[in-house]
């Protein structure tokens, strides 16, 4: 597949974890391969906890409890937010409504990453998805 810069959704980040039969084949093959560098974006830190004290996701708390430790657990780095990205976020056409999910899209694009994600509304960016 060659060396690819991946960036997770929140969720396949999740299902990574804890090895979900969710997480297609082919993403879990290139999480896999060493030759990729795996990112987790600082928003996902915001969506775990989030969704967690909504109660819309109740699995996300043990990761949500310390979400530092699971990056580095699974040998990933953290991906901060920046000015520039937060721009770019703001500036992404309205083509998926999830600020959580536009801020993904910007940061891929910025740094040039691939997405790893099951959300199909992601394909409206120029951003790369792998799934």
């Amino acid at each position: 597949m060659g060396e690819l810069r991946l960036l997770f959704d929140t969720h396949a980040f999740y299902w990574w974890c804890i090895d979900d039969p969710a997480l297609s084949l082919t993403a879990r093959n290139a999480i896999s391969d060493v030759s990729n560098e795996k990112y987790v974006s600082a928003i996902a830190a915001w969506e775990f906890v989030t969704k967690c004290r909504s109660g819309k996701e109740p699995g996300f708390s043990q990761i949500a409890a310390d979400l530092s430790r699971a990056v580095a657990a699974q040998e990933s780095t953290e991906l901060p937010i920046t000015m520039r990205r937060a721009e770019m976020a703001a500036n992404l056409p309205l083509h998926h409504k999830d600020p959580v999910d536009r801020f993904l899209i910007a940061q891929a694009i910025v740094e040039d990453m691939t997405i790893v994600t099951i959300d199909r509304n992601f394909s409206s960016y120029a951003a790369p998805i792998l799934w």
